[in-house]
Formats: structure tokens, sequence, C-alpha cells
């Protein structure tokens, strides 16, 4: 266990302990919470079916609950149940489907802060963050329930469930707010809990679905254990994946193999470059901003390419920007009626995942990198005692060596690299250094040359001096090259995605036989 230097003495919040969450969430949802583990959801039933493996909070390593894993079997019975639920529901009228998704977002909204709380310790976001994520999801189905019918018309449901397999670091915005768009569209939906955290979160999120009606289905267990159910079966009318590119490339290959629909996000290197740019007063005041959740987004951008000549002035925007991060326990504070701390971030999902990118910057610095910035433990808020094993302070490197991860991949956490460039034909390959990324920006004072540059960066979103972002409502959202494959969701693709439309409808997206851009 590694604790903390920093003595200051602080407590937690009044009420938001763990126990203090669990126990409104027995008290909100009995159906879902039993004692101290969850329940899985299938077959309209809460059943405390499955072994629950153990878990800790990334806040402090204390113990949380634990997915309940099913086995092959258990996952399969799930999936054929769901399919009943979907011949069922795909009947329902349009109005009455909108009327069960609005009473849900109701139910959500009026629980809204222990669905954040819980996402505090599960998963470590600091509360603002936690508070977005939720209102997030909420706000962006209200979208879709406002605007359903002309999104619809026309279509129909698919001829099955929508599979879910998402990451853990989005459960509401992302995960939920796709399960209750698809609902909306006329399909029943089927989740499975990120391995890494959020079970407690989707688990509430879920019970508070199903008594308004709305099929849903949320099962825990391995991907491996798992992925023959959720991937492969028949039953299954669409596949909805957002994760890394190793289990996205597997879950391709099936989806391909068997002709079935497939949403796929995956990740990629999100670039940010600078060329002849002069306004380093607006970067300097986005830095902190590229921080939030401590990078652990698909959208973040830990990458900057620079062109060499302007790097002097670049460091003197990007470092007092960085020096000012606020890092620590999401819920420490000096008073335990003092507001919620206001933090940039807190932890990595893990003890695990710190200790890999302190040892990838470690072995990247042997190897050549510079170290440029590092931040500093002295200055981050902990109880004392503290474990702090999840925690990693942000790191700047110049120019890490292509043979460390740090150079080609997303590192997710708080760990930003720097390569420096003098052509733009270098900028441009440094900018597109992983194949194909979500978002990208590009900073320079002259519009022409954004627009002549632009077009180059395999990114399917690219910003002018501004970071991008995943978007709400009617913001589509895609990727290039190996960051994604099949439909654009976001706006009225992401209907599209999830239903049927005219014969021979060629869906935009990236496919192995086309690519159809919006």
């Amino acid at each position: 266990m590694t604790t903390t230097l920093n003595s200051t003495h602080l407590v937690v919040k009044s009420g938001t302990s763990w126990n203090d969450a669990w126990q409104r969430c027995l008290a909100v949802a009995p159906e879902a919470f039993r004692d101290d583990r969850v329940l899985n959801l299938w077959a309209s039933a809460w059943r405390a079916d499955g072994r629950a493996l153990p878990a800790t909070s990334p806040v402090d390593g204390s113990p949380i609950a634990g997915p309940p894993r099913l086995d092959r079997e258990a996952a399969h019975q799930a999936v054929r149940a769901s399919l009943d639920q979907h011949r069922a529901w795909r009947h329902i009228r349009l109005d009455e489907r909108r009327a069960r998704v609005a009473a849900t977002l109701d139910a959500l909204t009026q629980h809204r802060e222990l669905l954040a709380l819980l996402l505090v310790w599960e998963i470590g976001k600091p509360w603002r963050l936690a508070q977005a994520d939720v209102d997030r999801a909420i706000g962006g189905v209200r979208w879709y329930v406002d605007g359903i019918e002309p999104m619809v018309e026309g279509r129909a449901p698919l001829d099955g469930p929508v599979s879910n397999i998402a990451s853990w670091n989005y459960p509401m915005s992302v995960l939920v707010h796709a399960m209750l768009v698809q609902a909306l569209a006329g399909n029943a939906v089927i989740a499975k809990t990120p391995t890494d955290g959020g079970v407690a979160c989707l688990t509430l999120a879920c019970a508070l679905a199903a008594r308004e009606g709305i099929p849903v289905t949320l099962v825990s267990g391995s991907g491996r254990e798992l992925s023959e159910a959720l991937v492969r079966a028949p039953e299954i009318g669409c596949v909805s994946f957002v994760g890394g590119r190793d289990t996205g490339a597997a879950v391709a290959t099936a989806v391909a193999d068997l002709g079935k629909r497939h949403v796929l996000e995956q990740e990629g290197l999100n670039t940010w470059g600078i060329w002849n740019y002069s306004d380093w007063d607006a970067l300097t005041a986005v830095i902190p901003k590229l921080f939030d959740y401590g990078k652990q987004r698909c959208t973040a951008y830990p990458r900057f390419v620079v062109q060499r000549e302007l790097f002097d002035e670049f460091l003197t925007a990007y470092l007092p920007a960085v020096r000012t991060l606020r890092l620590g326990h999401p819920l420490a504070v000096q008073h335990p009626d003092d507001p919620y701390p206001a933090l940039d971030f807190g932890p990595v999902i893990n003890a695990a995942k710190a200790k890999e990118l302190r040892d990838q910057v470690a072995e990247a610095i042997d190897r050549g990198a510079v170290p440029v910035h590092r931040g500093s433990e002295a200055d981050a808020r902990f109880l004392p005692g503290q474990d702090t094993s999840a925690y990693i302070q942000p790191v700047t490197l110049l120019n890490p060596p292509p043979s460390s991860p740090l150079h080609h991949a997303e590192p997710f956490g708080p760990v930003d690299t720097i390569v420096l460039v003098d052509t733009e034909a270098e900028l441009l390959a440094a900018m597109n250094a992983s194949n194909g990324a979500l978002v990208a920006t590009l900073s320079t004072d002259d519009r022409a040359t954004f627009d002549r540059l632009a077009p180059q960066i395999r990114a399917f979103k690219i910003g002018h001096g501004k970071p991008r972002s995943r978007g709400d409502r009617d913001e589509l959202f895609g990727g290039f090259g190996a960051s994604w494959r099949g439909a654009f969701v976001g706006g009225e693709l992401l209907i599209r995605a999830v239903t049927q439309g005219p014969a021979g409808e060629r869906l935009p997206g990236n496919f192995p036989e086309y690519q159809l851009m919006p």
C-alpha cells in the first residue's frame, strides 16, 4: 500500500462515504441490491447468480461491491430471454415507449446525486465530472424523446436486441444514454457491466429503467466467457462496443464473419498540432481542461505535435497551465460540511493502471525521452494515511522513443507527450501516428493553412485551435482508420444505426466493404 506524505488534516465529506452510498442504494432499489452485493438483471428478474468478485475503490483502496460474474450458459439464457422481450417491445407504440423512457429520465433525475456519488467511488471521478456524466445522459436522451418521430419514420426496430459492451469511464453519458435511446427506437437492450468499475451505478440506473417497463438486461462476466453470447449469438441484432483496439479487433472479426450490425468505437491517439501559431493565452487557458478526469476519455489529447521553432513559446504557455492542476481524493474536505473539492482529476481507474503508466514513463525516459514536467505529490489533497496507489501525478515527456507505447498509443492517464517537427509533412505524419483517431486539433493563425492541412488529418472531428468532444444531441460522432468500425452515431445516425431502413440501405460508417461519411 502506498500512503501519502501530505499531512493536511482532511476528512471525507459528511454523508458521502461508500457505506452511505450503499445504504441509499439498498433503500432506493432493494430489488437490485442485496446485503453486500449487486444482482444481475435478466428475463425481467433480478437474480443473485454469478460469482461476486471482490473489488476496491480507486479513491482509497477500500472494498466496494464487485461484479457478479455469470458463466457462459447463464449468459446465453439471458440473451434468449432478451430476444423474447425484444419481440414484444418492438410492437409497443412509439408514444408508449417514449412515455416509459421519459419516466425513466425523471427517476434518474430524482436520484442524480446518488448516481454521481457512486461514480466517484467506483471510477474515481471528481464530483463536478460525475454530475456532468449523469446530466449528459439525462439531457441527451431527453433530446431524443422530444424529437424521435421524424428519426424513426419509415424505419423499424432490429430483428434482435442490441448488445452493449462499453468501457468503464462513462457509464451514464455513453452506456446508459445509448441503452435508453436504443430502447426508445424499439429494441430490447443488453449491457455487460465494465470489469473495472461502475457496476453499482449501472445497477441503480437499470433498476430505475426496469421499473418503468424498459426491456433491459444487465449482466456481469469476463469478456472471454460472455463474448460468445453477447457478440456471436444469433439472437443479437446489433453489437455496440466502446473500448480498446485489441478487444475491438476481436469483436470486429466476429461481427464481420456473421454480417451483424455493429458500432465499434475504439481508441486512437488524438493529437494537437501547433504550426505558425501565436495565440498562446488561448492555449494556456485550455490546457487544464484537457486534463479533466486525468485524460481517461476517448477524446482526450495526450499528444502535442509542435513546430520546433515555436517550442520555447509553447513551453511558456504550457508549463504555467499544467502546474495549476488540482489532484486528490474527490471527497476530501477540511470540514465535514464543506462543499465538494474542486479538482481536475482524482485517481486513475486502479493501482495496476497507475503502475503501468509509471513504468512506461520510466522506460521512455531511460530510452531517451526528456521529462519536461512532473507534478508534485506535495500539492495533492489526500486524507492522512490514505492509500494513494491508484494516483499518478501529471507527467509531460518530450520525444518519447519509437519503442515506447507512449509514442504510438493512447496512455489513458495524465501523461502528455510532445513531438517536435520542422515541416508540414512531418506535422501530418506525427498527427496521424496511430492510423486514425476520434478527434484532433490544429492551432494555426492562418485559416487557409488550417483548411489545407485539416483534410489530411485522419480524425473524425478536427478543431481549429479548440478541443473537440464526443458531442451531444444532434452532433455526429465516429472515427477514422482503426479508431472506428461500423456505423457512425450521434444525432439521427444513432437511431439509424439501431433500426432497419429501406432495403439495400448503406449506413454512414466505416465498414470493411465501404466507408461512407455523413
